[in-house]
């Protein structure tokens, strides 16, 4: 949960770091934020773990180490880049024995190609070759290119060394972008995107329409459906069984049964053809009967949890004494006035955890939804961060939905502790 909290307030790739050489141990000169315009100065071939060859955006080169005789007739032995060498002969695996020196093309090119004490152009010369000279290759070294970049952040001028992993490099190779950063920093970036998001508002108001019509409906057919337990009348047990038949129903079967009925071939428009009601059927699931899918949605809740609710309820009900509710009754108390006056000041503390339990629960409300308008028509809280997370790929945006759902729900929660209290917290 912790980790999820902190995707929505920090981002982990805001800024790269930049060291001053082409080392991962190096220190860091500056840093440069992601997507930033850069300039290229600079390149250099590092070794890099074989573990990491497979990370994307990554660009290398191969280093040939070869033996052949220089200019001056001297046996050489070192490092050469795989573009100034043509392979001419591979053994039976493929890895490359033996070729010659590339020619170097243009009036004003080298002829000679320099051969380095290691795979790195900054290091020592050790010998150099003619062109068309043969070698024999005896190792291979794969290294990730790294380049010297400048660009600006904060308004000032920044430069130093990044792994090309970091950098997209544009056709004209001068230029290029952070593609990602490697250092974070706090921020309220995807709080403002998620705030902008055009299903935002929408999700917001379709979320407290539901909690609206559903918390109250559920509490009062829970507290009718917990009287009727208690009253302990005939047939008690089939009763219950048959209220808290929604308790071992999952959501998104919720959501297709009601589906099944509000659907324009469904059991609604069957039934009200049959009494004479309507002659054709109605399409009430649709994007011109949004009002109609929020019915079918209050509808599937309401019978899905209202047992949640009514099974919170009888627990407090079995808590109050007899004597207490006979008492009441002796001294003429009707069914509406010991309700009212001995009940329900009683049950405080059950509705407290009903309510904190229900509200969470609506907030989250989510399979429901999309099984009855697609998450498109009417979206919800929960519906929004599920899409940003699975259809969009935008982690830390989902991640700041359901800090706002957890927000929302603590706050909810505070309210009830003190609107809901029993006489001896008041006191206290």
């Amino acid at each position: 949960m912790v980790q999820g909290l902190i995707l929505a307030i920090y981002d982990d790739e805001a800024n790269l770091a930049l060291l001053e050489e082409a080392d991962l141990d190096a220190p860091t000169a500056d840093l440069i934020a992601q997507s930033a315009s850069i300039d290229i100065l600079g390149r250099q071939g590092n070794l890099v773990p074989e573990e990491e060859l497979e990370e994307g955006n990554l660009l290398t080169e191969v280093w040939f180490r070869i033996e052949a005789p220089d200019v001056d007739g001297n046996q050489v032995d070192g490092w050469a880049s795989e573009s100034r060498i043509r392979v001419r002969e591979e053994a039976e695996d493929g890895t490359p024995i033996m070729g010659t020196v590339r020619r170097r093309l243009g009036s004003n090119a080298d002829p000679l190609t320099s051969v380095f004490s290691e795979p790195n152009e900054k290091s020592e010369v050790v010998g150099q070759l003619e062109a068309r000279t043969e070698v024999q290759i005896q190792d291979l070294a794969t290294l990730e290119v790294w380049f010297l970049v400048s660009g600006e952040h904060e308004g000032q001028a920044v430069e130093g060394w990044a792994p090309s992993r970091f950098i997209q490099i544009f056709e004209d190779e001068v230029t290029g972008r952070v593609d990602r950063g490697n250092t974070g920093e706090f921020t309220t970036e995807f709080i403002e995107k998620m705030v902008n998001d055009r299903f935002f508002w929408p999700a917001v108001r379709s979320t407290a329409i539901l909690m609206l019509i559903i918390i109250p409906t559920q509490f009062v057919l829970a507290i009718v459906m917990a009287l009727v337990i208690q009253a302990q009348l005939r047939f008690n047990s089939f009763i219950l069984y048959i209220f808290a038949i929604p308790l071992g129903v999952s959501d998104l079967a919720v959501g297709i049964l009601w589906f099944a009925i509000f659907t324009q071939n469904g059991l609604l428009n069957s039934f009200l053809q049959t009494v004479g009601a309507i002659d054709t059927p109605s399409a009430w699931l649709t994007a011109d009967s949004r009002n109609w899918i929020l019915v079918a949605i209050w509808l599937a809740e309401v019978w899905r949890a209202t047992s949640i609710v009514m099974v919170i309820v009888v627990s407090g009900l079995q808590a109050i004494s007899n004597e207490v509710l006979e008492a009441a009754e002796v001294f003429g108390a009707n069914l509406w006035q010991r309700l009212r006056y001995v009940i329900l000041p009683l049950l405080r503390p059950s509705l407290q955890v009903a309510l904190i339990l229900r509200t969470i629960l609506a907030f989250q409300v989510f399979a429901v939804v999309i099984a009855l308008s697609g998450g498109d028509v009417v979206t919800v809280l929960a519906n929004e961060s599920y899409r940003q997370y699975f259809e969009l790929r935008n982690t830390n945006v989902a991640a700041a939905y359901a800090f706002f759902i957890l927000i929302l729900s603590m706050f909810t929660s505070v309210i009830y502790l003190r609107a809901v209290r029993t006489q001896e917290e008041v006191a206290a």
